[in-house]
């Protein structure tokens, strides 16, 4: 039975992450997202249902438009490979499933967002939030504890104001910007599921991440300055699902 689950999760959060390819691709330019026909990004034909099967088409159409033959974005295929990763997981690892597929989708989003435009929306960002509130709610009541709910308020105070310092204390002391503006409200949305020692791990995780991601890029022959930016946000939405998963065990 366990296997139907997983197949069954891992099916919808392919589904589940083409939509999310979609607002990664669309979002940042402005376009429509959930009312426009999906169509090639290159000659804009209108796909055909069987063109938008997630993951299966990109293998059977070789990743490229059946009209004009121009290249499918990978990013596409990575957010529906990603969605149906985290289904699978969820099921597989978490004592909450529905929720870390909740929390899990929208990270991954918020990750490839930074990662590929540098950009967080704090439309996202607080949507993310809300979701954790309910979810302290939701436990709170479950539970019949209070203090779920103050910890995920205490969280998201602590992660917002963290990230905030630390920002505002580099900026006093360089004279420039060393964290962009959507990091901030991200950790403080995390504090919200997470509660502050999640905040804390996920610090640590994301830390650790950015170490690595450095180390790989100068073993690369890239050159790594005080100026590298790295992608925070990436490596926070990265760290904050398995602290998340962790917690729950």
């Amino acid at each position: 039975m366990l296997i139907v689950f997983i197949l069954g999760a891992m099916v919808l959060g392919a589904a589940i992450g083409s939509f999310l390819g979609v607002v990664l691709i669309r979002m940042p330019d402005g376009r429509p997202l959930v009312m426009a026909r999906s169509t090639c990004d290159t000659c804009d034909k209108e796909l055909e249902p069987f063109e938008l099967v997630p993951i299966l088409s990109w293998v059977i159409q070789g990743g490229k438009c059946r009209e004009c033959g121009s290249a499918i974005d990978r990013w596409q295929l990575a957010a529906e490979l990603g969605g149906a990763a985290i289904g699978a997981m969820a099921v597989m690892l978490s004592t909450f499933p529905i929720w870390a597929m909740v929390l899990g989708w929208q990270l991954l989003l918020l990750a490839m967002l930074d990662l590929r435009h540098m950009w967080l929306p704090r439309q996202l960002s607080a949507l993310l939030g809300a979701s954790g509130a309910l979810f302290a709610l939701v436990m709170g009541y479950w539970s019949e504890d209070v203090m779920a709910v103050v910890q995920s308020m205490v969280g998201g105070v602590f992660g917002f104001a963290v990230l905030w310092l630390l920002g505002q204390g580099y900026l006093a002391w360089r004279g420039q910007e060393g964290l962009g503006g959507g990091d901030p409200p991200l950790l403080g949305a995390i504090g919200l599921w997470l509660g502050p020692l999640g905040v804390i791990h996920t610090l640590l995780v994301a830390s650790l991440g950015g170490l690595a991601v450095a180390a790989v890029l100068r073993a690369a022959g890239q050159r790594i300055t005080r100026d590298t930016m790295l992608p925070l946000g990436t490596l926070l939405a990265l760290a904050a699902w398995p602290v998340f998963l962790w917690q729950g065990m």
